[in-house]
């Protein structure tokens, strides 16, 4: 009896039909309790409809019994009899259906979706406020094993979704930290869920989901790589529908928030997310311009490998390399003028290469921040505007350390190497100054770069190279090539040797660039000696691509500098058979390559004084080969000094190399290079000394090829006396030249002597070492 009494107004028969395990009774029971509340609400009795509702609640859908649960969601009738005035009551109305859902027993949970519909569809626009509970409870329902509460559910969300499309009032604001962790669900119907609803919140004219965005990018992104096709292709919809929100209102857009969630998406191993994450970085760049700058590391980190790929990923190459060039075009030369005024004109300073080198697991993962500077994290407030240019700082850092990392990646592909150095070469013009502080560190991946597979490869680090060499923005960063004290010690030796007091006043004169030449910057010195160092230690190197790399290095440089330097250098080195072997190259270049074809003119003529200072420099350092020494005074019409050369030979020590080398020299005389040495053939009287010196190389060479073809040659020499005519008193031209040059030829024949008794000498104690080693393994 006291519980009959508790639950008045309900008559005992109705709360025994609500307990009833049959449908249809508490059915009866629910269209009774519909009655009674319409008689309140006609008798505007509120007391008695709350009491009414908190029976129903408290007593039953809240009940350990399920039947009485079931019964409980009887409130549907509450609210169809409340009609418009159940947005009074909805919280009391709501909430106990939602716990419903819950429920162990399907057919419960069927029930309270069916009752929960119903309570919707009467309050209709004042549900809005339980926005939120209601799209928790549908996003639990929508990933329900029970087909029929997973079609009750839709039927419930099909609604709301109408009655949101069609109000005004919906509280985005309040929404997104649910729609937020929402969107990370694994499971795919939760999934589908959560894009439908994005997919209808976006059709909304005054919802305006763009501005929150940066909050959900990422977990779309993510459903983007669901196993079903369905909602990838949903997803792919909603991700289309912002870009073309996107691109219709940029100035609206927080780009800088969303840049890193692209980056980190730009190397998923998924294709359909990397290639999508890939077109947005691509419309990111192009219309935030200079607002994405301050994240060029990551979003290097994530393009360059991607311009390796192969056919199978052509599309994900060809939106990466769009992007790659989008970004470099961001860099200007402003860039090299912005914060410099507390910088010094100095070498680079040592934190900032530390501080460079302090995060390369960050870089490496491509996770990492806007830049190193404070200011540059708030760049959420950068927006693009039509009529100022935002102040953006480059990351310089942070982009130098990522093309670093790339470069010494040996597993990286040809395209992302030739990227790599296309970018440092853009820096190098760009922002000269700033990229100069990296340079000794960038010098030895360079130098090594040039051993690569490619020639591709090898020709854009040389114009990198030959860009740091040249660049008047390196001459600020040492004290010139001859000071060797600025040179930090580092992974390869950059210590210049001291020259004063080295050479002969002739040879030390032709250390200094003439002035026909470009001035080269401190780096140019230190790059001649390293590159030489890199032969030396590589032999194959030098053997497969050394002309290769010093003839490019011409067309970009000046050619006249390289020989004068490489000459220079290789006259105090200490490998005489490197020695030999490196002049006998550079020989070969000089006398064959076309891109040196006017360094071979002013070697021919030796008419100004910076030629015949050229001249004396290479002679020098060819001396360490004795044909090489020879042809470059073929070159320069020296005929009377190459047979005194000549002549010398007799007291060298004659091997098979050297037979080998006087039998290439001959084939060289019959090549067009040295057109002009067999037409003064026929002015016998005044070259004289060019008919001997052949003759001499005729008595070095053995009956072979070689000694027919010369032999045949000098066969064609005219007799003297039929060659005389009126003015053949008039000296030659090559008479004229050799008076004029004020060349010191007994000293340059004694330096080849000193020179050659240093290589006899080293030949000798090889062979010594060799013959000991014999005698050890024997004994």
């Amino acid at each position: 009896m006291n519980a009959e009494r508790d639950l008045a107004p309900l008559a005992p028969s109705v709360v025994r039909a609500l307990n009833d395990k049959l449908y249809e009774k508490r059915k009866v029971a629910a269209l009774e309790i519909e009655k009674l509340v319409r008689e309140f609400v006609a008798q505007n009795n509120t007391v008695q409809i709350k009491h009414v509702i908190q029976i129903l609640s408290q007593e039953f859908a809240l009940s350990q019994h399920p039947h009485s649960r079931k019964g409980g969601l009887s409130l549907a009738a509450c609210s169809i009899a409340l009609g418009k005035d159940s947005g009074l009551y909805l919280k009391e109305l709501i909430e106990p259906v939602l716990t419903c859902f819950n429920d162990t027993d399907s057919r419960l949970r069927y029930y309270a979706c069916e009752a929960l519909y119903n309570i919707v569809k009467v309050a209709r626009g004042s549900v809005l406020p339980h926005f939120n509970v209601l799209f928790d409870g549908l996003s639990k329902l929508a990933a329900d094993p029970d087909p029929n509460v997973k079609s009750g559910s839709e039927l419930l969300d099909r609604l709301l979704k109408d009655i949101v499309t069609e109000s005004n009032q919906f509280d985005l604001v309040g929404f997104i930290p649910l729609l937020r962790e929402r969107i990370y669900s694994n499971n795919q119907y939760a999934r589908q869920f959560i894009i439908s609803w994005i997919l209808v919140l976006e059709s909304v004219p005054d919802i305006n989901l763009l501005d929150y965005l940066p909050e959900i990018l990422d977990g779309l992104f993510q459903i983007l790589g669901d196993n079903s096709k369905e909602i990838r292709k949903m997803c792919e919809v909603a991700l289309g529908e912002f870009l073309k929100e996107i691109k219709k209102n940029p100035s609206s857009v927080k780009f800088a928030e969303m840049a890193n969630i692209l980056v980190i998406h730009c190397q998923a191993a998924d294709d359909l997310i990397q290639l999508t994450a890939m077109c947005w970085m691509r419309e990111f760049i192009q219309l935030a311009g200079r607002v994405m700058l301050p994240y060029s590391s990551g979003i290097l980190t994530a393009v360059l490998p991607c311009l390796s790929y192969d056919d199978r990923k052509k599309n994900i190459k060809e939106v990466a390399n769009v992007c790659n060039q989008s970004l470099m075009k961001l860099v200007i030369p402003e860039d090299d003028e912005m914060d410099e005024a507390k910088q010094s004109m100095t070498l680079p300073a040592e934190p900032t290469s530390e501080e460079s080198l302090s995060k390369p697991e960050a870089v490496a993962s491509g996770s990492l921040d806007a830049s190193g500077d404070s200011n540059i994290s708030n760049s959420s407030v950068f927006t693009v505007t039509s009529s100022e240019r935002i102040q953006v700082t480059l990351n310089l850092d942070g982009i130098v350390q990522v093309l670093d990392c790339h470069l010494h990646d040996t597993s990286i592909g040809m395209m992302t190497r030739i990227a790599v150095l296309k970018w440092l070469y853009h820096l190098y013009i760009k922002t000269p100054r700033k990229m100069f502080r990296h340079t000794d560190s960038l010098f030895p991946i360079l130098l090594r770069t040039l051993s690569d597979e490619s020639d591709e490869v090898i020709l854009k680090d040389l114009e990198v190279l030959a860009e740091i060499a040249s660049s008047p923005a390196g001459q600020t960063e040492g004290h010139g090539p001859s000071d060797g004290s600025d040179v930090r010690p580092g992974p390869v030796e950059l210590h210049v040797p001291a020259r004063a007091g080295q050479l002969s006043s002739s040879g030390a004169k032709g250390l200094e660039c003439s002035p026909s030449t470009p001035t080269m910057n401190s780096y140019f010195y230190k790059f001649m000696i390293n590159l030489l160092k890199r032969f030396s230690s590589e032999r194959k190197l030098l053997e497969t691509r050394g002309a290769f790399i010093i003839r490019q290095l011409c067309l970009l440089l000046n050619a006249e500098n390289i020989f004068h330097s490489m000459a220079d250098i290789l006259l105090r080195e200490e490998d005489l058979k490197f020695a030999s072997t490196m002049v006998h190259t550079l020989n070969t270049i000089l006398l064959t390559s076309s891109e040196l074809f006017q360094l071979r003119n002013q070697l021919k003529d030796l008419k100004t004084p910076e030629s015949r200072n050229l001249f004396c420099c290479l002679y020098r350092s060819w001396c360490h080969n004795p044909v090489t020494t020879v042809s470059l005074c073929f070159l320069t019409q020296n005929y009377k000094h190459a047979y005194d050369l000549i002549q010398k030979f007799g007291d060298l020590e004659v091997t098979v190399d050297f037979l080998t080398e006087v039998d290439k020299l001959v084939q060289l005389i019959e090549c067009p290079i040295f057109t002009y040495l067999r037409l003064q053939l026929l002015d016998v009287k005044n070259n004289p000394y060019l008919i001997k010196a052949l003759y001499g190389l005729l008595m070095l060479l053995p009956q072979s090829s070689a000694f027919q073809l010369l032999s045949h040659r000098l066969q064609c020499v005219p007799n003297p006396e039929l060659m005389q005519t009126a003015d053949n008193t008039k000296p030659s031209a090559g008479f004229k030249r050799a008076s004029a040059s004020n060349i010191d030829y007994t000293e340059l024949l004694q330096h080849f002597e000193k020179v050659q008794n240093k290589h006899l000498e080293a030949r000798h104690q090889r062979a010594g070492r060799a013959e000991q080693l014999d005698r050890r393994v024997v004994l």
